[in-house]
C-alpha cells in the first residue's frame, strides 16, 4: 500500500526520472571545458613550431656574431645532416639542432642566392644575408631570418 507524507510529491513506488535541467547543463559545461582544453593543447601546429625554430634561430645567430666580436675569431653558421653547426666556436657553445623535426634551412646571400655558409663575425658590419628556413607540411609554410649587416637578425613571412 503506497503512502505519502505531507509535501511529497513523489509516490514511494515511483522514482524520481530522468535528469533535471541543471545537471543536464552542468554536464554540457563540463564536456565543453574538456574539449576547450584537449584543442588548445592540440593547437601546436607546424606553423607555431616553425615560429618557434626562426625566433629560436635568430637569437642564436645574434649570440654568435656577439661571441664573434668579443673573442676577435671568425665565427661561421652552416646547415648540417644534423641540423647546424657554429664553425669556430667552441662545441656545446651554443645548440646545434632544431628543437622540431622536418624543418629545413638554407643560407642565402643578400640577392637571394644559396651560400654554404653565414659569415657572422669578427668585424661589427657584416655583409647582408638570410636563412630561409622551411617546414615540409601540411601545410608547407616558409620563414625568412635576415639582416641587413648593421641590425640583428629578425624573422618576416615569405609572401
Amino acid at each position: 500500500m503506497p503512502t505519502s507524507v505531507a509535501g511529497n510529491s513523489h509516490s514511494a513506488t515511483r522514482p524520481p526520472r530522468g535528469f533535471t535541467l541543471i545537471e543536464f547543463l552542468v554536464v554540457v559545461a563540463i564536456m565543453a571545458f574538456a574539449i576547450a582544453g584537449v584543442s588548445l593543447s592540440l593547437r601546436d601546429s607546424g606553423q607555431a613550431a616553425l615560429d618557434r625554430e626562426a625566433e629560436r634561430l635568430a637569437a642564436l645567430l645574434e649570440a654568435a656574431r656577439a661571441q664573434s666580436r668579443a673573442s676577435g675569431a671568425t665565427v661561421r653558421w652552416r646547415v648540417t645532416e644534423e641540423g647546424f653547426a657554429f664553425d669556430g666556436l667552441p662545441p656545446g657553445a651554443l645548440p646545434s639542432h632544431w628543437m622540431h623535426a622536418g624543418v629545413g634551412a638554407l643560407p642565402l646571400d643578400a640577392a637571394g642566392v644559396a651560400v654554404p655558409v653565414l659569415q657572422l663575425g669578427p668585424e661589427p658590419i657584416i655583409a647582408a644575408q638570410q636563412v630561409l628556413l622551411s617546414t615540409e607540411g601540411p601545410p608547407a609554410r616558409r620563414l625568412r631570418v635576415a639582416t641587413d649587416g648593421l641590425r640583428p637578425f629578425a624573422v618576416t613571412n615569405l609572401p
